[in-house]
């Protein structure tokens, strides 16, 4: 009975849920690699940082 009246409402059925939980699945996995590529981002981010840091110093020193 509530299974009709869910695919007469209109909203959809079972069917429907199969597919949105396929796309959740996939979602979730493209959030996981976006947040790794962004931590490698973060990471190459603070060593250029790291990287300037030491190169100004060593012109600083350099220009006494």
């Amino acid at each position: 009975m509530g299974e009709q009246v869910w695919r007469k409402s209109g909203i959809g059925g079972p069917e429907d849920t199969e597919q949105f939980k396929a796309r959740i699945t996939t979602l979730e996995q493209q959030v996981i690699d976006l947040e790794l590529k962004l931590q490698e981002r973060d990471d190459d981010l603070a060593a250029a940082r790291a990287a300037n840091r030491e190169l100004m110093a060593q012109l600083n020193r350099h220009a006494d």
